[in-house]
């Protein structure tokens, strides 16, 4: 008798994993399936920057010119204003030693800086990376991005949650996924003609992402993008220290992006085809 419960409890535990490898989250198997692989986008290189070595870079955008760069790891978390052309830092705040900074971006010339699993926000005036406020957030933060209107923030799942710029009431939440199902790890965000692109981390990947669906439409692969563009080679003792592609930022005067990682001495600079 126990043997046969044991067994029927190994069956249920069975199906039931079976069932979690294949879940789709909000989306339904059929639904799935008949969801069509994400297309390649591809890109070409146009220029190569340099980029700080010790930037374990959590954000990146592109502003009026200048790259504004949010960076991680308690005691030496920052957000700054660089020279994109020479990586000089231009302007500089430190952040609360106890904090790990993530993503960052800039709303009607004030910018949001995310922490990892502190639960707040910083807000500063973008003129002088002044910090003039701090809003509680009550996920971990990773990236952030935002839509004109509301803010857009992913805590390392499928999810995108949608809040206000003032309080970080949210919105709506909108789960990415593909052909496969749901797509974890999103991280750094930038919000591209109508579109989500997020870093996918730990993966050499940026997802195209529609987010009235949450469907993940395209991809660009930078896999080995650093040997094949600028002659570097990481290794893996330097992609386990946490050296991995983290950071879009988008010209939209040019349409072109920038792309760099955690440590990467170079910012690329791309035209997607």
């Amino acid at each position: 008798m126990i043997k046969r419960i044991v067994y029927g409890i190994f069956c249920f535990w069975f199906l039931s994993s079976c069932n979690n490898s294949n879940s789709s989250g909000n989306k339904d198997e059929h639904t799935v399936n008949a969801t069509p692989p994400p297309a390649q986008v591809s890109y070409s290189l146009l220029n190569i920057y340099p980029h700080d070595t010790s930037a374990f870079t959590q954000g990146l955008v592109f502003y009026n010119g200048k790259i504004y760069e949010g960076t991680g790891q308690k005691g030496a978390s920052s957000v700054r204003m660089v020279d994109y052309q020479t990586g000089g830092i231009e302007k500089k705040t430190d952040i609360d030693p106890s904090l790990f900074g993530e993503g960052i971006t800039i709303l009607n010339d004030t910018l949001y800086q995310l922490t990892w699993q502190d639960h707040v926000a910083l807000v500063y005036t973008l003129k002088d990376l002044k910090k003039i406020r701090t809003v509680y957030w009550n996920r971990e933060g990773w990236g952030i991005t935002h839509d004109n209107t509301h803010l857009i923030i992913s805590d390392g799942t499928d999810k995108l949650y949608f809040v206000h710029p003032g309080d970080f009431q949210l919105i709506k939440t909108v789960s990415a996924y593909n052909h496969l199902g749901p797509v974890n790890n999103l991280n750094e965000l930038e919000y591209i003609d109508g579109y989500i692109y997020a870093n996918q981390w730990e993966t050499n990947y940026i997802l195209k992402i529609d987010p009235s669906s949450g469907r993940v439409v395209g991809v660009l692969d930078f896999t080995g993008a650093l040997k094949k563009f600028a002659n570097i080679n990481y290794d893996r003792e330097a992609v386990q220290k946490g050296a991995v592609l983290n950071g879009i930022a988008w010209d939209s005067s040019t349409n072109h992006m920038f792309v760099t990682g955690k440590l990467w001495p170079k910012l690329l600079e791309i035209k997607l085809n």
